[in-house]
């Protein structure tokens, strides 16, 4: 009987340490100068919700009055898992600013996928599919690209990893941004795209920031290593947290909700928030 209460307790403390592991939310904040903005804009990033319907990311938003939120994908998984309670929980995201998202390749794995796009649009969020939408924030220009990379299957993890994949070409799309004068951010799902790429990577681009989620921070951060894996890079992946160059600067997100894999360690789950305002202020 002793036995059985110590394992008992054992397994209360991996639970709750599992538990906190898994929705303990960390804000992470970068601020960013630019001759374009001319009065503070706050865009909060979430990515890769799995599925789950965070109420605790609606308090943080709460919290933090984002004038914009941007979404890279990975929003509801690759079964549909809880879907009518992520567009319900999409119908408050839109009340606390407006919702501009990306696929990722759950989504795109979907039979139902154009409904399921429909369906998302009409909870109020803007899909960008390889779409630039340009809007107006407190008398500020802010133009934003959503790619739509479609890299679904297991097959174009793999591929990746081993350099064979062949990408898309996107400067057509980086091309449109261009002519336009306002503060630009890309979205999308796959970091590595930044500069991991050799002659298609989006950091040879003109814009200002790029929003990533897809490498989860790695699922699991090691203490003095790091990053454990992540798809598409494979182990101790480099672009799986963090940000990357100045400008553009690639910022990442850790993900909010976990895929397969059930559980993260020493990785909370992660909403950026990155602060727009005027270099000379």
């Amino acid at each position: 009987m002793e036995l059985f209460f110590i394992i008992l307790a054992v397994l209360i403390v991996i639970f709750t340490f599992l538990y906190y592991q898994n929705n303990k939310i960390d804000i992470t904040s970068y601020n960013i100068k630019s001759d374009v903005i001319n009065d503070g804009v706050i865009v909060a990033h979430l990515s890769d919700l799995h599925s789950k319907p965070f109420n605790k990311v609606l308090d943080k938003l709460n919290e933090i009055k984002p004038d914009i939120i941007c979404i890279t994908g990975d929003y509801i998984n690759d079964h549909a898992r809880k879907k009518d309670k992520m567009l319900s929980f999409g119908k408050e995201l839109v009340k606390i600013a407006p919702v501009y998202y990306i696929t990722g390749n759950h989504e795109r794995r979907l039979e139902s996928f154009e409904e399921l796009m429909q369906e998302i649009r009409e909870t109020g969020f803007n899909v960008l599919l390889d779409e630039i939408a340009v809007s107006e924030i407190k008398g500020n220009e802010i133009d934003i690209l959503g790619l739509d990379e479609n890299m679904a299957d297991h097959s174009d993890y793999r591929a990746r990893k081993a350099g064979t994949f062949e990408y898309r070409d996107m400067k057509p799309y980086f091309d449109e941004l261009d002519k336009l004068s306002g503060f630009k951010i890309v979205l999308s799902h796959c970091p590595e795209n930044f500069e991991g790429q050799k002659e298609m990577n989006y950091s040879q681009y003109d814009f200002d920031i790029q929003l990533s989620g897809h490498a989860h921070g790695g699922q699991f951060i090691l203490p003095f290593i790091g990053p454990v894996f992540a798809p598409g890079q494979g182990l101790f992946p480099k672009y799986a947290r963090g940000s990357f160059g100045e400008r553009p600067k690639l910022i990442i997100s850790r993900g909010l909700g976990n895929s397969e894999f059930p559980f993260r360690l020493f990785n909370h789950p992660e909403i950026n928030v990155i602060n727009l305002s005027h270099n000379n202020k």
